[in-house]
């Protein structure tokens, strides 16, 4: 019995590691270079980011101006937003996208008024 149960436990922390190990490699500290298509046209921002465990902040630059940004790490999940000011009012634009090893992709949305898509390079 207490090898069936030593077993059983050896499994679980073994079935348990692989997640954890690449939800730990995920590291998107630097410069990301990315491509934005929206049904208002496309653009190329780039994120200066910096990571703290799961904690992101830093600042984009792009066709909205530059701006602090801040964000959070799930796993590979990556949520970074920004606000931004036109025509008397403020916005709020968000980026949610996968993270693969240099490379994200997902979506984009200011409310309501623009959602699209993006890719991009970390160099």
């Amino acid at each position: 019995m207490n090898f069936l149960r030593r077993s059983f436990i050896a499994l679980l922390a073994v079935a348990c590691l692989p997640g954890a190990a690449s939800a730990a490699d995920v590291n998107v500290a630097g410069r990301w270079e990315i491509t934005v298509d929206t049904q208002m046209g496309s653009g190329t921002p780039h994120f200066d980011l910096k990571q703290n465990g799961a904690a992101i902040t830093g600042t984009y630059q792009g066709q909205f101006g530059e701006a602090p940004v801040s964000g959070v790490l799930k796993g590979k999940e990556l949520r970074l937003s920004f606000k931004v000011s036109g025509q008397g009012m403020d916005y709020e634009i968000v980026y949610t996208g996968t993270v693969e090893g240099n490379s994200i992709q997902g979506k984009v949305s200011m409310g309501d008024a623009l959602q699209g898509t993006f890719t991009g390079k970390k160099t």
